[in-house]
C-alpha cells in the first residue's frame, strides 16, 4: 500500500492528478487564456532568493500570527475556493483540517457547503462574499454568516468573467442528471478509489451552493448563481465601503494588484486587503503576486493587514512573501489538491508540508519569529518588482 503521506504540494498535485477523474483535476488546475499569469505566479518565487547563515540560528521558531482578529499557529490561510466536491467532505474536510492545525478558513460563497456545516467544524471561518444580485439578497447572505458564526467578511472583486483556456476546459454540467451520469461514468470508473468514496455516501457530488439559496427556495446550481453574479453591475468602491460598515467586523477586500486601489481598500473602511489576481484565474497577464506586493506593502501596511494568494507552494514562498511585507498568506491551489489526494488528512498534509518549510527557512535566516523577517532576508534581482498604480 502506498504510504498516504507525501512530502510537497508537487507530490500532492501528482496523487490528486491519479486520484481524480480527468475533468475534475482539470477543474483544480483551471487558469486562464495563455496562462500567463498563472505560470508567473509561482515562478516569480523561484527568481527570488535567500542567504542563510551557518551558526547561531535559535534554537526554536515562532510561527504564530494573527490575522482579522484571530490568532493562527501559523501564517498561513484557507483561500475561499467554491464546489470542492472533489471529495464529499468538501469544505468541510477543509475547515476540521485547518482547525487541527490550527489556521482560519475562508469559506466561499459558492461552496458546496452550507456556512453552518463550515463554521461548526472551524469557528475561525471567514466567510467570502461576491457582489452579486441586489443589496437585499447580499445583506441577506451576511446576515446568514454572522448568525451561523463567521468571524470575518472577505469581498472577492478581482474577477472580470475571462473565458477559455489554451489548453481547454472540463465539461461540467448543470446538473448531474442521468445523461450526464452516462456521459461522466468512463472517468469515475477509471478512478475506483474516489468514486468509492462518494458511493458510501449515497450521494452524487452536488453541484447547488447552498450559501447563495434565497428563504424558501432550492439551493442554485453553480451555473444559476454564477448567471446571477455575471449579470450584476460590478460594485463602486462607495457598494464596497457600505458592505464593510453592513458587516461591522474585520472586513477583507480580495483582488487588489494596485497601490492606489489598496489605498481605496483602507478608504473604505477594509481592515485586510488580499493581493490576488485570482490564481491566475482572471486577467491573464496580470503580473505575479509576489513581484506586486513590495510596493503595495510599503504603500499601506502600516495601515492595514497585507496578505498574499497565488502561487505559494512551499514554506519558503511563505517565508518570502512575510519577508516583502505580508502578514500572511493564503493558499488555494494547493489545499485542494491535498484534499483530492488525501481527503482531510491530505489538507493537513499540505499544511505540515508548509510549516514544516516556513521553520526550516527561519532557522536558515537566523529568524526566531516570522515577525523578525524583512526585506534584506530575500535576494531580489533587478526587474523584478512590478508597481501597478503609483509612481514607480
Amino acid at each position: 500500500m502506498v504510504n498516504p503521506w507525501f512530502e510537497s504540494v508537487a507530490e500532492a498535485q501528482r496523487r490528486a492528478k491519479k486520484r481524480l477523474p480527468k475533468s475534475v483535476y482539470s477543474a483544480l488546475v483551471a487558469g486562464s487564456e495563455r496562462g500567463v499569469t498563472l505560470e508567473d505566479n509561482q515562478a516569480a518565487f523561484a527568481e527570488l532568493g535567500f542567504a542563510p547563515y551557518t551558526a547561531g540560528q535559535p534554537a526554536g521558531r515562532d510561527l504564530a500570527t494573527r490575522v482579522m482578529g484571530q490568532d493562527i499557529a501559523l501564517p498561513v490561510l484557507i483561500s475561499p475556493t467554491g464546489v470542492q466536491a472533489v471529495h464529499p467532505d468538501g469544505e468541510v474536510a477543509v475547515a476540521r483540517a485547518a482547525a487541527a492545525r490550527g489556521t482560519a478558513m475562508g469559506l466561499s460563497s459558492f461552496a458546496s457547503k452550507p456556512v453552518e456545516d463550515v463554521v461548526a467544524a472551524n469557528p475561525r471561518t471567514f466567510f467570502q462574499i461576491y457582489w452579486s444580485g441586489t443589496k437585499d439578497q447580499i445583506l441577506r447572505r451576511v446576515d446568514r454568516a454572522r448568525a451561523a458564526g463567521a468571524v470575518g467578511l472577505i469581498a472577492t472583486l478581482d474577477w472580470s468573467f475571462s473565458m477559455g483556456r489554451d489548453w481547454g476546459s472540463p465539461h461540467i454540467p448543470e446538473r448531474i442528471t442521468p445523461r450526464e451520469a452516462l456521459r461522466f461514468a468512463p472517468e469515475a470508473l477509471a478512478r475506483p478509489r474516489w468514486l468509492k468514496n462518494f458511493a458510501r455516501t449515497g450521494r452524487i457530488p452536488d453541484l447547488t451552493v447552498p450559501n447563495m439559496q434565497e428563504p424558501g427556495q432550492p439551493a442554485p446550481t453553480f451555473f444559476g448563481a454564477y448567471g446571477e453574479w455575471m449579470h450584476t453591475p460590478p460594485p463602486s468602491w462607495d457598494d464596497v465601503a457600505w458592505l464593510g460598515k453592513e458587516w461591522g467586523g474585520p472586513f477583507m477586500v480580495k483582488g487588489i494588484t494596485r497601490i492606489d486601489e489598496a489605498k481605496r481598500a483602507v478608504d473604505a473602511g477594509a481592515t485586510a486587503i488580499s493581493v490576488s489576481n485570482h490564481g491566475g484565474n482572471n486577467l491573464d497577464g496580470t503580473p505575479a503576486t509576489i513581484r506586486i506586493l513590495p510596493s503595495i506593502a510599503q504603500a499601506v501596511g502600516d495601515q492595514i493587514e497585507v496578505l498574499l494568494d497565488g502561487g505559494v507552494r512551499r514554506g519558503s514562498d511563505v517565508v518570502k512573501a512575510l519577508a516583502l511585507g505580508a502578514r500572511a498568506v493564503m493558499i488555494g491551489r494547493a489545499y485542494l489538491w491535498g484534499l483530492g489526494a488525501n481527503g482531510q488528512a491530505g489538507v493537513e498534509n499540505v499544511l505540515d508540508v508548509l510549516r514544516s518549510g516556513i521553520d526550516s527557512a527561519l532557522m536558515g535566516l537566523c529568524r526566531a519569529s516570522v515577525h523578525d523577517l524583512t526585506p534584506d532576508d530575500v535576494l531580489t534581482p533587478d526587474g523584478f518588482a512590478a508597481v501597478l498604480g503609483g509612481a514607480r
